[in-house]
C-alpha cells in the first residue's frame, strides 16, 4: 500500500521513500533516518518534432498533421469564415510562424496530453531553450488561460503577464482589452473580455458556486476547482477585475472562470 505526501512541483530535485510502522509506503521531499533518496530529473521529458504550419497564435500543426494547442495562454483569435478576428491575433500568429514554421520544437506535456477536440496539449521549446508559450505571454502576445489539471509554469506565467501589463506591452496597450465596467449585459460579446465588477451575494450547488454580479450576470466556479480558490467570501463586496468569455443562456449570462488568476482584486 502507498501513501503520497504532498511535494510542490520544481522546488526539489530528490523525494524520499520510507516505510512506516503499518507497512504503508511513505513519499516525501523531507529526509529521515530510515528514508531512501529517489532522485527526480530535473525536467519532465520532452518530445521532438518538426512543425509544418502555424494556425494562429496558439496553435500550430506537426509534421505528422497533428495539432497543438498551446498549454497555459490564450492569443487573439484571427479572422476566419466562423469569426471575426481580434487586434493582435496576426502579430502574435506572424511571431508564432517566425519562431516556429518548418522548425524543429520540443513539446513538455502536462496532465492532460490531449484535449476534447483531439489536439495535443504542450509547452513548446527550441533548442537553444526558449519557452515559447512564456515568449509569448512576455511580449504581450498572449494572455494566460490556466485550466486546470495543466497547472505547470502556472507561477511564472502569472508573473510574466503582471510585467507585460505593467508596460503595457502588445494586446495591454489596445483599447480593445482595456477592463470595463460590468453590472448588467443584454448581447452576448465576442472573445475574451476584462471587466470590472463587485460580487454582491454567493450562490452554491453540488456542481457550482455563482458570484453574483448583477441581476442577469455571474461568475461560475466548479466546485472541484475550489481548492485553488482563496474562500469565496474574500471576494464579496470588493472592487475586482474579471477575465474570460461570456457564455449565454436565455437572458442569463455567465463568465467561467478555472483558476484565481482570471480573478484579480485591486
Amino acid at each position: 500500500m502507498l501513501a503520497f505526501l504532498h511535494i510542490q512541483p520544481g522546488l526539489t530535485e530528490t523525494i524520499y521513500r520510507s516505510m512506516d510502522p503499518h507497512g504503508q509506503t511513505l513519499y516525501s521531499d523531507t529526509h529521515t533516518p530510515a528514508a531512501k533518496p529517489l532522485q527526480l530529473s530535473k525536467q519532465p521529458a520532452r518530445e521532438k518534432y518538426r512543425v509544418s504550419k502555424v494556425i494562429d497564435g496558439d496553435t500550430i500543426v506537426l509534421e505528422n498533421k497533428k495539432r497543438v494547442r498551446l498549454l497555459g495562454v490564450n492569443a487573439p483569435e484571427i479572422e476566419n469564415r466562423f469569426r471575426p478576428g481580434e487586434p493582435g491575433g496576426l502579430e502574435a500568429k506572424k511571431w508564432l510562424q517566425g519562431k516556429l514554421q518548418g522548425r524543429s520544437v520540443y513539446l513538455e506535456y502536462d496532465r492532460q496530453k490531449t484535449d476534447h477536440y483531439k489536439r495535443m496539449l504542450a509547452h513548446l521549446y527550441l533548442p537553444d531553450g526558449e519557452h515559447i508559450n512564456l515568449s509569448l505571454v512576455e511580449k504581450g502576445l498572449a494572455t494566460v488561460s490556466l485550466i486546470p489539471p495543466n497547472l505547470l509554469h502556472a507561477n511564472i506565467l502569472i508573473k510574466t503577464q503582471q510585467r507585460a501589463e505593467t508596460k503595457k506591452l502588445g494586446i495591454w496597450s489596445e483599447k480593445r482589452y482595456r477592463p470595463q465596467p460590468l453590472t448588467r449585459l443584454t448581447e452576448k460579446p465576442f472573445g475574451w473580455q476584462r471587466y470590472q465588477i463587485r460580487v454582491r451575494e454567493l450562490k452554491r450547488n453540488r456542481r457550482f458556486s455563482r458570484l453574483i454580479i448583477g441581476n442577469n450576470i455571474d461568475i461560475t466556479i466548479a466546485n472541484q476547482d475550489l481548492p485553488l480558490f482563496p474562500p469565496l467570501e474574500t471576494y464579496l463586496n470588493k472592487p475586482l477585475e474579471v477575465r474570460g468569455w461570456v457564455s449565454r443562456r436565455k437572458n442569463q449570462f455567465s463568465i467561467r472562470i478555472q483558476h484565481p488568476s482570471a480573478l484579480i482584486l485591486y
